[in-house]
């Protein structure tokens, strides 16, 4: 080929201008006489392609044959020097883009001819292929499938200037292509061609989301079955989603068609890493995101060679309750199934103990005291005057309170009788003054006490599975724990700067239940419960004392099973014998000197629970109508009872509606 002086002139001055040689990297590798090999960088913007030809051939030393229809301009624009291999597969490319192709002719000659024409011309065997860009011939074995099927269904996957033809007696396929195309295909074709005499097939995914590939193919069809299943008379594609796999059922052609299509989806993507959005219904965003990242980071350790593993990044937006996940795919695909699987709607339990305690008291009480004086109320006179006193016993005081208020002994528990001997004037007052009192012969207390108590409560409480909740139905009393009084100021003892510090106390019921649902029908509950009330005034007791009893335990209950979970039995007898020592021992006569009281007491205390497991909407809605009907009912029949005035205006809460319409909310009914 003859190049004109002038052209050659401007050529020669473009080459010189674009190629600069550059100093090689200590890795490069020696050519020859221990010289490392030249690095140039390629810069060319709108010029001839014979240009970029006639420089390859000079640093490749690579003789061309150009067509006459290869011409136009070119630009390649690089910053990166290159050896004369990573040159000549630029080359390559470039001449791809152009619509042209490189042919091997023997020797170092190479022709470089339109698409079209290469094609026809063979390419490259397949072990002489060097670059993705360079056109090739393989000739591809088929062991399963018949090859003038896999024909149709990959052709249209090659570019117009490709070819491929069955050859049906070796059931191979003859491909011509670029490496890269070829080597692509080539791999769809090891996945299609596998052996299946059974009418359902298996096809794990490598890279994409089954979900997502089943809904894919469905909407081809036009979405028959809806999104992850496509059904027809005879054919029926199903997404797993936990071994990420698709499974195929239906004639064998069908099946060949959609594992093509299958293979062709499951493709990683050369996009790098994308951003979704993942949406919650019921778990809580800003809980899973420590889960999340810990799958991410393991997930990035051993991620595919193939495609660059990044940590993922996962954020809350917490208005909408949904996950921002930016990860490649493989890892936001990880991340998805895991989602999906902890984004579960939760059982709810409803937790009802029954605490019933019973207790029965029972006490006695009987004494006779005497009281005399020989003391008339003369003036200037002196008297005797004795008798039995026994504390406890009497109205106020025994028989001293009788001496001043006959009425007060009479007055005590029980029966009391006495008998009065006149009026005498005795000096009891504080300061010896006389004090006018009653001569009491005797006095007779006879008392019998018997009490009973039962005491029903019934908390009950709602919630997670997994989540602890808390009942408490209590008062705060206020306990006295500590008090200072400064008395001495300015040499005088005086009260000065006094104050108490108090510590306020729950007293009531608390009930503390973590329930945790079991695979089957039972249920493990962590159970604290605590019953406490204020007990009457104990004698030496310098501040309020509290009866409290606690229950902690952890058990495991059926589904609507009830259970016992304590119980306190306690019996206690008291019996107190005052009198007069020596006479009092005197069998008969030593009754008439002694007191006697005595009392018993029994407690019977039991806890009971049950719980219910609530796993869906309508049980839910069963238990709360039940407890709200009970609740309306009982307002209606206080309304029909009622006699006042105004009872027709005794509000009632409104009657339920059906399950599909909306309930009223905080609205009252009214007659």
């Amino acid at each position: 080929m003859t190049i004109k002086p002038l052209r050659l002139v401007l050529a020669l001055a473009l080459a010189v201008a674009a190629v600069q040689a550059q100093e090689p990297p200590a890795s490069g590798a020696p050519a020859g006489g221990g010289a490392t090999e030249a690095r140039h960088t390629l810069n060319l913007k709108a010029a001839d392609i014979g240009v970029l030809i006639q420089t390859v051939s000079e640093i490749t030393g690579k003789s061309f044959i150009v067509d006459p229809r290869v011409d136009g301009k070119v630009t390649v624009i690089s910053s990166k020097p290159m050896n004369r291999e990573e040159l000549y597969q630029t080359f390559l490319s470039v001449l791809r883009v152009h619509g042209f192709a490189a042919v091997p002719a023997g020797g170092d000659m190479v022709k470089i001819l339109p698409d079209a024409m290469a094609v026809q011309d063979g390419g490259t065997p397949a072990q002489a292929s060097s670059g993705r860009d360079e056109l090739i011939t393989r000739l591809i074995p088929v062991r399963h499938v018949p090859a003038q099927q896999l024909v149709e269904l990959l052709r249209p996957l090659m570019p117009q200037q490709g070819h491929m033809q069955a050859h049906p007696g070796s059931n191979s396929l003859l491909v011509t292509d670029r490496a890269g195309n070829v080597e692509r295909l080539e791999t769809l074709i090891a996945r299609i061609d596998k052996e299946s005499d059974t009418e359902v097939e298996v096809i794990p995914l490598q890279h994409a989301a089954a979900a997502e590939v089943a809904r894919t193919l469905s909407a081809l069809e036009g979405g028959a079955a809806g999104a992850g299943t496509l059904a027809a008379s005879t054919f029926r594609l199903v997404a797993d989603d936990r071994t990420n796999s698709i499974l195929l059922s239906g004639d064998r052609s069908q099946r060949l068609r959609y594992r093509t299509l299958i293979a062709h989806l499951d493709t990683p993507l050369s996009s790098g890493e994308s951003t979704q959005v993942v949406y919650l219904r019921y778990a809580k965003a800003a809980d899973l995101v420590p889960i999340l990242e810990g799958v991410a980071d393991t997930l990035t350790g051993t991620a595919s060679k193939t495609e660059a593993a990044k940590p993922a990044t996962i954020q809350v937006h917490e208005e909408t309750n949904a996950l921002v996940i930016t990860a490649s795919p493989s890892v936001f695909r990880e991340l998805a199934a895991v989602v999906r699987q902890l984004d579960v709607r939760r059982a709810q339990v409803l937790v009802e103990a029954v605490i019933a305690e019973v207790s029965d008291d029972l006490a006695d009480e009987l004494g006779i005291q005497w009281q005399t004086t020989n003391y008339d109320g003369g003036a200037g006179e002196s008297g005797v005057i004795g008798g039995t006193n026994f504390p406890g016993s009497g109205g106020s005081g025994g028989i001293v309170g009788a001496l001043t208020n006959p009425l007060g002994a009479v007055s005590g528990g029980g029966l009391n009788l006495g008998y009065l001997g006149g009026r005498i004037s005795l000096p009891l007052g504080p300061n010896g003054e006389d004090v006018t009192v009653f001569q009491v012969g005797a006095l007779v207390r006879a008392l019998r006490g018997d009490g009973r108590a039962n005491i029903l409560s019934s908390p009950s409480v709602v919630t997670l599975d997994h989540q602890e909740a808390k009942f408490s139905v209590v008062q705060e009393v206020p306990f006295l724990t500590g008090q200072y009084t400064n008395t001495t100021q300015g040499g005088v003892s005086q009260p000065s700067n006094p104050f108490q510090t108090i510590d306020r106390r729950d007293v009531g019921l608390i009930l503390t239940v973590t329930p945790h649902v079991n695979e089957g029908n039972a249920v493990r509950l962590d159970l604290k419960q605590e019953v406490s009330s204020l007990a009457p005034n104990v004698s030496g007791a310098i501040d309020l004392v509290t009866n409290k009893r606690e229950l902690s335990t952890s058990v495991m209950v059926a589904d609507g099973g009830l259970l016992v979970l304590g119980g306190l039995k306690q019996e206690e007898t008291r019996e107190n014998t005052q009198g007069v020592p020596g006479i009092s021992r005197v069998p008969l006569i030593g009754n008439l000197f002694k007191s006697r009281s005595s009392s018993r007491a029994k407690r019977n205390l039991m806890v009971f629970l049950r719980p219910t497991i609530l796993r869906d909407a309508a049980a839910e809605q069963a238990i709360s109508s039940e407890k709200y009907n009970y609740l309306r009912g009982e307002q209606i029949l206080l309304r029909e009872n009622r006699e006042l005035r105004y009872r027709h205006e005794q509000p009632v809460l409104p009657a339920l509606p059906p399950a599909s319409a909306a309930a009223p909310a905080g609205s009252v009914e009214r007659e």
